[in-house]
């Protein structure tokens, strides 16, 4: 029987309100061509990348995977750095779902982080499910990477510290990416940054049950992502793990991990769980479980306590993992 769900902090639940008319907790396949042209999703992607000129912003086209079309880069390299050079780089993976979202949908996190720490970020476009199902957009994203690594110079980016993050299904694409980079002996990357990741395509925790039809992406929402990502595979026993982090067996060597998600959300239990596993295999994890969060929370309401509280954290771990 499930339980019912945690409540929402009060000064979320509000935010939640205001923004119900924007987005919807659950969608189908059918809904997904309405839900790109969403009103919520293109305000997302509108932000000034310059942040009032602090950023020189270029898109750059590099190749994709073998075989497959060229992926676009977005990259933004402060103006006037502050420390030396060269610099830090953060290696940003949009979230949406698997469906929907371009390389600018979230950048805005990884540009504050970026302003404060006087680092380069790179944010990678990856072809979107249904259309490309899994590996394809997996397969962008590690390509990006290896761009990135072997062209950090051209850039003012520092290969050897470079940190891969992600929100939602760019945190799920950035576990699987650190699985990649450690099985194909890939380049090397200081950190992973997993925030609310969409990491278990079976969709049955009990936080997936206790949240259906509440919050932004719920039971609902989330097996269309996966069924667009796996079609009929999804929830089955032949799923790959850099699909589905959460179907990994293997969680050692891989690089210090990030976690964090709300309470009061679908991917609270996956996360959990994750975290553990990491720290079970001898790896190194902190995370941190949001009271009264929804999916999302603290980029949807930024200005709000629980928010302000999640991204000091973000901040200072990356200054504590930028520092050693």
């Amino acid at each position: 029987m499930t339980s019912a769900p945690p409540p929402f902090d009060p000064e979320l639940a509000a935010a939640l309100e205001l923004i119900g008319e924007m987005v919807s907790p659950g969608f189908t396949l059918d809904d997904i061509p309405a839900v790109r042209q969403n009103e919520g999703i293109q305000l997302l992607a509108g932000i000034d990348l310059t942040l009032d000129g602090a950023f020189e912003v270029a898109d750059r086209t590099v190749p994709g995977p073998a075989d497959a079309p060229e992926i676009s880069l977005l990259i933004c390299r402060p103006t006037a750095p502050t420390g030396p050079t060269p610099l830090p780089v953060i290696y940003h993976v949009h979230g949406g779902g698997m469906v929907i979202g371009d390389n600018r949908v979230g950048v805005d996190l990884p540009l504050a982080w970026a302003r404060e720490l006087g680092a380069v970020v790179v944010s990678v476009e990856y072809r979107l499910a249904p259309e490309h199902p899994h590996p394809a957009p997996v397969e962008d994203v590690y390509a990006g990477l290896l761009w990135t690594a072997e062209h950090a110079k051209e850039f003012g980016g520092d290969a050897e510290r470079i940190v891969i993050a992600g929100a939602s299904a760019g945190g799920g694409l950035t576990a699987a990416l650190a699985l990649l980079l450690r099985d194909r002996q890939g380049p090397s990357v200081i950190g992973q940054m997993l925030m609310c990741p969409m990491l278990d395509d079976r969709n049955d925790t009990p936080s997936s049950h206790q949240m259906k039809g509440l919050g932004v992406w719920d039971r609902t929402a989330n097996e269309t992502g996966w069924t667009a990502l796996l079609g009929e595979a999804r929830g089955g026993p032949d799923v790959s793990p850099y699909a589905a982090p959460a179907r990994a067996t293997d969680l050692t060597n891989l690089p210090p991990a990030f976690l964090d998600v709300g309470s009061a959300e679908t991917f609270r239990d996956e996360t959990v769980a994750y975290a553990s596993r990491i720290w079970q295999s001898g790896g190194i994890a902190e995370l941190h479980v949001w009271p009264g969060g929804f999916h999302g929370f603290d980029g949807f309401a930024p200005q709000a306590a629980l928010s302000q509280s999640a991204r000091t954290a973000h901040l200072d771990w990356l200054r504590r993992l930028l520092a050693d």
